[in-house]
Order: C-alpha cells, then structure tokens, then sequence
C-alpha cells in the first residue's frame, strides 16, 4: 500500500509539472496559478521576477507574456523526493523565445521545486527557476502566430498556410524590415501626401518630436505600446514641455465630463501615436477597442505624428488587416487583461491612404523593431 500510494503520489506530481508547460504555452495563466498553493512562490533570479501567491502569479505571468512573440518550453523529467504531504523535486527545461523588443534565443534551465498535498491534490509551493545554458544566436525559424494560444495543431495551422498564393506567414509580423522596404515604404507615403522619415531607433524619434511640436502645443498622445516604451509617453504627459491632453482627460469624471473629454480628445494641436500596421503601397492602418483615439488621427488634430517601428510594415492592405488580428490583437488583449482585468477587441479600424492636407501628417519610420 505504501509502495503504490508512493508511486501515484509521484504520478501526479510529474503531471503537475506536465500542467505547468501546457498553462505556460497555452498562455492560461489562471490555470497556470492555480497549479500554486494560495501562498506559493515563483522566484525567477535570471529575469529577474518573483511572483507571490496565486494573484501575483497570474498577472506577473500576463505581463511577461505580454512580451513574447513567441514561447516554446519543454519540460523533461527530473526527480521527485517525497516526505509525506511534502515533496521537493527538479524538472529540466528547454525553452525557446524571441520577445517584442528583439532579444531570442535558446536556454537549458531546471527548475528546483518545493511541493505540497492539498485538498485540491500536488501544488507547487515554490518553484525557483535556475538558466544552466543561455544561447542568444537568432533564430532561424518561425512561429505559425495564428495558432498561438488557440490549442489548434500546429501542423494544421501550417497546412492552411500551404498554397503557394498564401500571404507571408504571420511570424514576419515581428521580424523588422530591411532597409530598402523601409525605403519603398517611406517613397509611398510621402506620394500619399504624408511627410516621412527613417530614423535609427526609438531615441531618435524621440529627439525628432521635440523637434516637429512646439513648446505649449496641446498634445494629446495615443494608447500606445511604442510611445510608452519609447518614453514619448513620458516625455509629453509629465514633462512639462506641452499642453498636455491625457492627463487632462484622466482628471474628469467620465460621467459629468463626458462631453468635455469627447472635444479635448477630437481636436487637439496635435496628435501622436503609432499605428498597427503600415503598408508598403502608403497607407497606415490603426485599430482601437474604444475609437474614443481615432478622430484625432483620422483629422480632427490639426497635425499628427505616427512613430512606426520597422517590424509593422506588411506588403498590402488584407495583410495590414491580418497582422492586426493575428499579432497585435494577441498582445494588446494579454495586456488589457493584466492592466485592466478584461479583454480588448478591434471594434474601430481607421485606414489612412493618404493625407490631403500637406504638412499635416509626419510618419517616423523605425529602423528597429518597438510595440506591437
């Protein structure tokens, strides 16, 4: 009785650490979390991150991958050493990544958990995640993005991407233009009548928007991944150089100041932002759960400025459409549950062919990769 109760104990502990992958690929970080006890720890040094209890695990977990354009983990056995409704035990991992900012690679890492019986069967009471083997190389190979998270086979996934007419797989979504797209790209914007330039990097862009708004000017800046990781964000909602919109916004109550924010938001000086996608025939393409932002980058700011990092260029309209609900919609939905607590949806698109008043629109091309 002994020896089998001992065997089944370790049975359902290997599948515990089998549940953890499957969560971690699936990205259901709530089942993910309740792999823990309601006070479990997950302790990452190398990332560095740790996340204590359920709650925490779950949105420290969103937020990481909010990060991803791709996971891949594997997890091989280790051992188990049980001590009654204790255990402690290894698992090794292989793992491959490629984030939103570029960094990818490959590791070997183990993790050395702690585990405990519950009511609800073996839990983790701690994981502590050790990387023995970092590879930073890039990757050759790609991932079919439209099947991510969705528990579709992968083969299956691939082979609907089969026909030799088929648009570029979704895993370009991430990957940044060459020099002569980002050429091409920029000569169709401004024969649509939008000013456009090629910059290094965000830094640089950064610099340029000092350049292109005046001091005092109302600026009202969108919801954007590239701004805030850019610090354009920053730079025009607390620093003091701009009449700031967003804050202003921010300080009205949503109910008696509904009108009032509807016309700060419509009109401003200007309007910066990023966009989902930018075409190589010259138009941009922007997508909004609320739309409460697209006015003012359809024409209701008397100048706008999009900063579009390079990995956002696609070659047509239908693949500007794809990328939004293949790669960005993905992303901005993981954040919007881990920021806000619900899901975001493209319920407003807004497609900008092209500027009819000259001067009004500025787009900064990115040579680098940055945002969704």
């Amino acid at each position: 009785m002994n020896d089998f109760r001992a065997v089944a104990d370790r049975v359902e502990i290997e599948a515990l650490r089998g549940e953890f992958t499957d969560a971690a690929m699936m990205r259901d970080r709530l089942r993910l979390a309740s792999l823990f006890t309601p006070d479990g720890v997950l302790r990452m040094p190398d990332v560095p991150a740790e996340f204590v209890g359920r709650e925490e695990i779950r949105a420290g977990g969103e937020r990481l991958q909010s990060r991803w354009d791709f996971f891949v983990q594997t997890t091989h056995p280790g051992t188990i050493l049980l001590d009654g409704d204790t255990a402690t035990g290894r698992a090794y991992m292989h793992e491959l990544a490629r984030t939103l900012d570029g960094r990818q690679g490959l590791n070997h890492a183990v993790y050395h958990d702690r585990y405990r019986r519950t009511a609800e069967g073996w839990r983790f009471a701690e994981r502590v995640y050790e990387i023995r083997y970092l590879d930073t190389s890039p990757l050759a190979g790609a991932a079919p993005h439209s099947a991510r998270g969705s528990g579709t086979d992968v083969s299956a996934a691939l082979a609907a991407q089969a026909p030799a007419a088929a648009p570029a797989p979704a895993a370009s979504f991430a990957d940044p233009a060459p020099a002569d797209r980002l050429e091409r790209v920029a000569a169709a914007l401004r024969a649509n009548g939008f000013a456009a330039e090629i910059l290094d990097d965000a830094a640089a862009a950064r610099a340029r928007i000092r350049d292109l708004i005046p001091e005092g000017a109302g600026v009202l800046t969108g919801a954007s991944e590239t701004l805030r990781l850019s610090g354009i964000d920053e730079d025009v909602n607390t620093g003091g150089r701009y009449d700031a919109v967003r804050p202003r916004v921010l300080a009205l109550d949503r109910a008696t100041g509904a009108d009032e924010i509807r016309r700060l938001l419509a009109g401003p000086d200007y309007v910066v932002n990023s966009v989902a996608a930018v075409t190589e025939t010259g138009s941009l393409v922007l997508a909004s759960g609320s739309g409460s932002q697209l006015p003012a980058n359809a024409g209701g700011a008397a100048h706008a400025v999009w900063i579009v990092g390079a990995q956002k260029v696609v070659p047509d309209l239908a693949t500007a459409l794809r990328r939004v609900e293949e790669h960005a919609l993905p992303l901005e939905n993981a954040r919007a549950r881990a920021v806000y607590g619900m899901p975001s949806a493209v319920n407003r698109l807004l497609v900008l062919n092209a500027e009819p008043y000259p001067g009004r629109g500025t787009v900064l091309l990115l040579r680098e990769a940055i945002g969704y």
